[in-house]
């Protein structure tokens, strides 16, 4: 099996250098929508802004929705403060030490981009001494340093920056030669990217799957409610494809495809994981089963929001999960395969 991972990895990049926190995701949904169109693959964009394309299976009475989220962490101006630095709010669950010294853009209302830097209120040594080292990183000690010539809240509200206005994260993405992609916000713009290779591969190699398959880009995912409605009415089986997440006591690793047995929602469909094991297995793909106790997916939201569904999860392995991430495309490779056996076998 060959996969056009020169296309994966290009839509990759692509996409994560869209900005696209909770709530401001439009410009992401926009350019996956038109990676399917080229694919000929039809599509549709539900009320919460999500998107749905679809392709006609062998058995069209019971569809199959495998899905992944472009939106990802960011922030939002909380308080603009009398010195002309900006207080903001995070969008999703970060550790404040992970975006210290990070570059942002802030977007106006009006569309503009202002630049500016995370910097902790006490930021220079030479300053405030030991103070900068011991200050706790948390939101009271954190703020933002706009690259334009301000001093007061008045210099910023000029600017036409206000509350409720989005901060992007830069998301820094390299691509190294040993195959490494490193970046912000793989999670979950790597599954995206492999939901795009696994419908590229159909078209391609013109594939029909077993049943009607859904690709299902939500953009709520980090606020906890990304796919709590409008999964296809035929759907018996819904899959997530997400980042897994390796770390100390887990099995996950850079490399593979984890299927995942539990996270903190509880456990997947017992029937399902066997069968994405198994797939894997018999196809001598790299693969490991894992467990994670801070995780939530798709998934979870469908099944709280009371979706009928075997629910299933699998994806790249992603280390230093909401901080600085990176996976790598051997990881990638094995999903999409994964994904593909998933369709067809």
């Amino acid at each position: 099996m060959h996969i056009d991972m020169d296309y994966v990895i290009d839509r990759l990049i692509s996409l994560l250098n869209i900005p696209s926190p909770s709530g401001n995701t439009k410009e992401a949904i926009n350019f996956v929508e038109k990676e399917f169109r080229a694919l000929g693959i039809a599509s549709y964009k539900t009320n919460k802004g999500a998107l749905i394309a679809t392709i006609a299976g062998k058995d069209q009475n019971k569809e199959v929705t495998l899905s992944g989220h472009v939106d990802t962490l960011g922030a939002m101006v909380k308080e603009i403060k009398a010195n002309g630095r900006i207080k903001f709010t995070p969008i999703g669950g970060y550790a404040l030490n992970t975006v210290e010294g990070e570059y942002v853009h802030i977007e106006s209302s009006s569309g503009k981009l202002y630049s500016g830097t995370i910097l902790t209120t006490k930021s220079s040594v030479h300053v405030h001494g030991q103070e900068t080292k011991d200050l706790k990183r948390d939101i009271e000690n954190m703020e933002i340093r706009i690259d334009e010539k301000v001093s007061t809240k008045e210099d910023v509200e000029e600017l036409g920056i206000n509350v409720g206005d989005y901060i992007f994260l830069d998301p820094r993405t390299t691509v190294t030669d040993s195959g490494f992609v490193k970046s912000r916000h793989l999670d979950d713009k790597a599954g995206v990217a492999c939901l795009l290779g696994i419908a590229k591969y159909l078209v391609d190699n013109n594939l029909v799957p077993n049943y009607t398959t859904n690709f299902y880009i939500s953009n709520y995912e980090e606020v906890g409610h990304g796919a709590s409605a409008s999964i296809p009415k035929k759907t018996f089986e819904f899959v997530p494809i997400d980042m897994a997440a390796p770390g100390q006591g887990q099995t996950s690793d850079e490399y593979s495809v984890t299927v995942c047995a539990k996270d903190s929602t509880g456990p997947y469909d017992l029937d399902l994981k066997k069968k994405l094991v198994k797939l894997a297995e018999e196809n001598n793909l790299n693969y490991k089963i894992d467990i994670y106790p801070s995780y939530g997916s798709d998934a979870s939201a469908a099944l709280r929001a009371g979706y009928d569904i075997k629910a299933g999860l699998f994806g790249p392995g992603i280390d230093a999960s909401h901080s600085f991430e990176r996976t790598h495309k051997e990881a990638l490779e094995n999903t999409i395969k994964l994904g593909i056996y998933y369709l067809t076998k």
